[in-house]
């Protein structure tokens, strides 16, 4: 049977981690049951949550997405994160953004990196690392890399 007073409790952490940020549905799952919370209570009270827009998972996944573009990220790594909080059409959400890749690649390389084109192999192996880290492609790199004229010795 349903807790009145449970889910009113609920209701009163979702709208106090809500006020902070926007939350996916996962993530406020996963947040009340470490509470201590059951799984219907908390079905119930994100039911009538989405249902009066207090919460969207699109919403949630917009904000996400500026952010991680905020942080310099690639798509690989984006659509890792976002798969990681529960929003299971993460392409949509991409593909809304219009993001010119190559162009954020660059910056995020020019940013950590600078000018210089001359490197060692084991400077361009760090390198390569910390984008495909950051969620780049290798064809993505490689082009960065043609497109730089870096040199590698």
């Amino acid at each position: 049977m349903l807790n009145a007073h449970d889910q009113l409790e609920i209701k009163r952490f979702c709208f106090q981690y809500l006020a902070r940020r926007e939350h996916s549905q996962l993530e406020l799952r996963q947040k009340l049951s470490l509470k201590g919370f059951g799984g219907l209570d908390i079905s119930a009270v994100l039911d009538d949550l989405i249902m009066n827009d207090w919460q969207s998972d699109q919403r949630f996944a917009e904000s996400f997405f500026r952010q991680c573009l905020a942080r310099g990220l690639g798509p690989l790594r984006i659509a890792y994160e976002l798969r990681q909080r529960g929003i299971t059409d993460e392409q949509t959400v991409m593909d809304e953004g219009q993001v010119d890749w190559e162009k954020q690649l660059a910056g995020v390389y020019q940013k950590k990196f600078g000018d210089n084109i001359f490197l060692t192999a084991r400077e361009w192996v760090k390198r390569l690392r910390f984008l495909q880290y950051r969620g780049f492609s290798s064809e993505m790199i490689q082009g960065l890399s043609k497109g730089l004229g870096l040199v590698i010795k």
